[in-house]
């Protein structure tokens, strides 16, 4: 199942994306549930309870694709330094506070947040902030959580997980080095792209599905989620080890090698690019640098 947000005709709307991917049947919800993306239909299927009734389709390419949950409830949790070839790469880059040496591979998850007012849609600019020149791309897979818990075992972790999507965890990487601490650097605004919708796990393998970005049409990043350090049920397992874990909370499970602080010299984004992520199983996000 695909769950999509948008506009249409002035309006914002939510609904399942058909099989073939060219229409959406629109739920009927309130305008209030509407204005939370998918997020109301999550927790109802959690729940529970039955999908909500659709009215007539609408065809795909008259919707403007919103984020899926344009304003999360709380913080999207964070996963540094997750795949090894790009944690040796950061640990190499000079930005990275958490390296020391012959720690270049974490022992633990490394966990940080992006406020919930940084994320834009799938085709939404990335404004370049005045006070940073060192914009860099990160392409990541993203859990949606189902059923809410604490103290999930890594055995029964993937039973929380309701679906992904794609987010494109934007990074200051000149303010995530002089702070330390990296939520200044990750939460500027339109920091957090995401889309195009959610995809139920049933429809996605997230621990065997590739990772993708381009920037301008050059590929930059290309790995496997096989390739992570820590795989989806140790992150769950972790973050709910002391934190409550709720339907429609967000995790983005770390980014591949081939960042742009990789490069020698660095492959900043600059006004007038254009970065697109790629995540087999669910489709894709474009969005231009202005």
């Amino acid at each position: 199942m695909k769950l999509a947000a948008y506009q249409y005709q002035g309006k914002a709307g939510v609904g399942r994306v058909s099989a073939d991917g060219r229409s959406i049947e629109p739920f009927q919800l309130s305008e209030a549930e509407c204005a939370l993306g998918a997020l109301p239909v999550v927790e109802s299927l959690v729940a529970g309870r039955p999908l909500p009734a659709v009215g007539a389709a609408i065809a795909l390419d008259q919707v403007q694709l919103t984020a899926p949950i344009p304003r999360p409830r709380r913080n999207i949790f964070c996963v540094g330094k997750n795949y090894h070839a790009h944690a040796r790469e950061f640990a190499g880059s000079g930005f990275d506070s958490s390296a020391k040496s012959g720690g270049d591979i974490p022992a633990d998850p490394i966990i940080f947040s992006k406020v919930p007012e940084c994320v834009v849609g799938p085709t939404d600019a990335i404004r370049m902030p005045e006070v940073s020149t060192a914009i860099d791309y990160e392409a990541e897979l993203t859990i949606i959580i189902g059923k809410g818990g604490k103290g999930i075992s890594a055995a029964d972790a993937m039973q929380h997980v309701w679906g992904y999507t794609i987010i494109n965890d934007v990074t200051a990487r000149d303010w995530q080095g002089r702070h330390q601490q990296w939520l200044l650097g990750k939460s500027f605004d339109t920091f957090c792209p995401m889309g195009p919708w959610l995809v139920s796990a049933d429809e996605v393998d997230g621990q065997a599905t590739q990772v993708k970005c381009f920037v301008n049409g050059e590929e930059r990043q290309n790995a496997s989620t096989k390739d992570f350090i820590f795989g989806i049920p140790k992150l769950i397992e972790t973050l709910s080890a002391g934190i409550t874990l709720y339907p429609g909370d967000i995790i983005a499970t770390g980014t591949p090698v081939g960042v742009g602080i990789g490069f020698k010299p660095p492959k900043y984004l600059k006004a007038g690019d254009v970065v697109r992520v790629e995540i087999d199983g669910i489709g894709f996000i474009e969005n231009p640098v202005r």
